[in-house]
């Protein structure tokens, strides 16, 4: 099962994509996770994705295209995946159905998880990122048991630059101009399926596997 997870920046489908991978025993797939690991080992592609996450701006769509059709070819994507935060333009998702056309492979379902923006906004400079291990939290949805401290190792928690107010609102216009057309591109391909994003984390999930089955 090859799947694609939409939607604007802090819709959730992150949360989505993980439970998704959980129960159906497949890789979750974050350019997000990927750009973090290089930016963190501080590698040439991790620089050069730094200057434009930093600045609310998408990565390139070579940077990107590279680095997610090289992780499909692992041994773990053989039975299937769910893609997080890629393809984000037309011209990546050509790229991806070229490159899985290939194999002779296609994806199977395209999720688009929808939220208003203001909600969005409320959301995303709400959330806090651990220094260390990187673990996400929300100051109103989803605390740390002691506040500015990270569970999972007990790094100090942070508000990431693209977290902030004006960030996020220039990621959402950014958002509408170039991922938006996605939508209209998985619909021509017959493969959307949208869900309501405002419900609780669990509603969202059960609407999920029901599309999945």
């Amino acid at each position: 099962m090859k799947i694609i997870m939409l939607g604007a920046p802090g819709a959730g489908k992150g949360t989505q994509a993980k439970k998704i991978a959980e129960k159906y025993a497949i890789p979750h797939i974050s350019t997000g996770d990927i750009f973090r690991a290089n930016i963190k080992n501080n590698t040439e592609l991790g620089k050069k994705a730094k200057t434009y996450i930093d600045q609310g701006l998408l990565v390139p769509d070579e940077l990107v295209v590279d680095l997610v059709v090289d992780r499909l070819a692992r041994e773990d994507a053989k039975k299937g995946y769910v893609l997080d935060g890629f393809p984000r333009t037309i011209p990546q998702a050509e790229a991806l159905d070229a490159a899985l056309s290939e194999r002779g492979e296609k994806i199977d379902y395209a999720i688009d998880v929808e939220v208003p923006d203001s909600a969005i906004i409320e959301r995303m400079s709400g959330r806090r990122s651990c220094s260390q291990c990187g673990a996400s939290y929300h100051v109103v949805f989803n605390p740390p048991k002691t506040e500015g401290v990270c569970d999972a190792c007990g790094g100090t928690l942070i508000l990431r630059d693209d977290d902030k107010k004006e960030t996020v609102e220039k990621r959402l216009s950014v958002y509408h101009e170039q991922t938006k057309p996605l939508i209209d591109y998985y619909t021509g391909q017959n493969i959307i399926k949208e869900v309501d994003g405002t419900r609780s984390m669990d509603e969202v999930f059960n609407a999920i596997t029901g599309i999945l089955g």
